[in-house]
């Protein structure tokens, strides 16, 4: 994007990445959440508000996930949210082995679909996630969302990938 003549304009001033970290229990689930809400707001992202809606669940969903299936391998998580000028992206990173596979739906089970949940939440709004091993044993499980809705079901945009692989992901 380009403002008058050739000169570049500045990128958005919501732009950044920020990282915090936090015990896996319980009651960091609703502070992680509140955490990223109160970053997003004192940034000023123009985040549609469905778009915000939807990446709060899945930052509830990913520390839930950490909290109960990798505080005893990983007593802290870390929490990173990368800002672009289109995209936001939320990342959840433990020290536990274990990638998870997000499950298909089996309706008589009552519990075991976060990640079904987080990847139908990315893809309705055209964004992206994945689970990744870290250079320590860990894993990191992130999911890349537009600032604003895209078409229902249209899948991930292109060049949404890998939030250590992509050097020019958010």
């Amino acid at each position: 994007m380009e403002s008058r003549g050739s000169v570049p304009a500045r990128p958005p001033s919501y732009e950044g990445v920020w990282r915090f970290t936090a015990p896996a229990v319980d009651v960091s689930v609703p502070q992680a959440r509140r955490a990223v809400r109160e970053l997003i707001g004192r940034q000023g992202v123009p985040a549609h508000d469905d778009i915000l809606q939807g990446l709060l669940l899945i930052v509830s969903e990913l520390v839930t996930n950490a909290v109960k299936h990798a505080a005893l391998l990983s007593p802290e998580i870390a929490v990173e949210v990368a800002i672009g000028a289109e995209w936001i992206r939320v990342s959840v990173e433990d020290n536990h082995p274990y990638r998870p596979k997000a499950l298909e739906a089996d309706y008589a089970q009552t519990g075991g679909r976060g990640l079904l949940l987080v990847r139908e939440v990315a893809r309705e709004a055209g964004g992206a996630c994945d689970v990744e091993h870290t250079a320590s044993g860990g894993k990191i499980i992130w999911a890349a969302l537009p600032l604003a809705p895209g078409l229902p079901g249209q899948g991930a945009a292109p060049g949404i990938t890998s939030p250590r692989t992509d050097p020019s992901a958010p």
